[in-house]
């Protein structure tokens, strides 16, 4: 399966905020930046955050929670599909910054078809993050 990179763009209340996380704190390498948006490389996507003003200083991004598992998946939210090692030295990763998980790191629809890897978490504007990971994610990515 050949992937292209995704482009996204989301809206953070501050640059230099969202530089900390996402560059210092997740260490995600950047790329082109100006005063109200910066590049970063998502695991070899693009990810770009924007200034929006009017999110206040103490703003977040709106969100709804969708019953998932028996937890509430927030939604919208964005992530990678990682391998499975790679997910787990993520998750050791965040553990030191994040002070509270939405949905901690677990395996969910365990001994199911999809089984999978997943944590949640915000960035400081209020954005949800999800990283998840197969142990065959070919075979399991669009398992039904």
């Amino acid at each position: 399966m050949l992937l292209t990179p995704f482009h996204l763009a989301i809206q953070v209340r501050d640059i230099d905020e969202a530089r900390e996380f996402y560059g210092s704190k997740l260490g995600l390498p950047q790329g082109r930046s100006a005063p109200d948006w910066i590049d970063f490389s998502l695991f070899g996507h693009q990810l770009v955050t924007h200034l929006n003003p009017a999110l206040g200083r103490e703003g977040k991004v709106a969100s709804i929670a969708n019953g998932v598992d028996g937890h509430g998946v927030p939604v919208p939210h964005f992530g990678v599909v990682l391998e499975l090692e790679d997910w787990e030295a993520l998750a050791e990763q965040v553990k030191g910054f994040i002070d509270g998980f939405v949905i901690e790191p677990y395996i969910r629809f365990r001994g199911q078809a999809g089984e999978q890897a997943t944590m949640f978490f915000l960035d400081p504007s209020g954005n949800a993050l999800e990283f998840k990971a197969f142990r065959d994610i070919e075979g399991q990515l669009f398992a039904k």
